[in-house]
């Protein structure tokens, strides 16, 4: 999903443009609590660059880490040198132990193709639970709430730099087919452009209360979130 330097510039502009991490893994952690009071432990699937996993460690005692690029996990090592981070395929991974609570942010999961491989996923998830413990997902836009023609444009100043970030997205069969072009520009290194293609499935409500539901969990639809596409948080049955 990501190249090479991308994922410097992924934090780079999401931080400039203010995305609250800290707060977000607040509430998170407030969510998980609600069903599961005791919760000691988190593993944070598709962490990216570790910028939730950061905050999780203050939250709770025991976290982890799960990748699949490693660009990114390079950048989550480097920001948490003390983390259990390993890399994996949300769809199939085995990591030899349970955990209070599974979580997966940022529409992460939307990078999954087909019903079949969400359900591998959630059911991944679903194995890695204590008992009595919570998956929380955050969900892609469903067909019916996606704006076909967006466009996006943020220009963003840290540390010195400065990147433009401009999108666009339109629907491509059950998918947002996003095109995102960075411009960014350092005294050291001057300006460079580079540009990513992004499928993003736009699985439908019921979709994923379905892999909540094969994989033994009792579901539920929390509107809002992080970014407004709401949270599915699900418990076993």
């Amino acid at each position: 999903m990501y190249e090479v330097d991308h994922a410097d510039v992924y934090d780079l502009f999401y931080l400039g443009r203010g995305k609250d991490y800290a707060a977000e893994a607040s509430d998170i952690a407030d969510l998980v609590r609600s069903r599961t009071p005791e919760a000691s432990s988190l593993l944070d699937v598709a962490c990216g660059t570790g910028t939730h996993l950061e905050h999780f460690t203050k939250e709770f005692a025991d976290t982890a880490g799960l990748e699949l690029s490693e660009d990114m996990l390079t950048h989550a090592r480097t920001r948490l040198p003390d983390a259990t981070l390993h890399q994996g395929d949300m769809r199939d991974f085995r990591l030899g132990r349970r955990f209070s609570a599974v979580v997966s942010m940022f529409s992460s999961v939307g990078y999954l193709r087909t019903t079949g491989e969400l359900d591998a996923a959630v059911a991944s998830f679903a194995q890695h639970l204590e008992p009595g413990g919570v998956v929380v997902v955050e969900p892609w836009w469903f067909p019916e709430t996606f704006a076909d023609g967006w466009v996006s444009a943020d220009v963003v100043r840290r540390d010195g730099r400065t990147v433009a970030r401009v999108s666009h997205s339109v629907r491509e069969g059950n998918a947002t087919r996003m095109e995102v072009h960075f411009t960014v520009a350092d005294p050291g290194r001057g300006v460079r452009h580079f540009s990513d293609v992004h499928l993003i499935t736009l699985f439908q409500q019921a979709e994923y209360e379905a892999a909540f539901t094969a994989a033994g969990l009792r579901v539920e639809y929390v509107e809002g979130g992080p970014s407004g596409r709401g949270l599915f948080v699900g418990v076993p049955a």
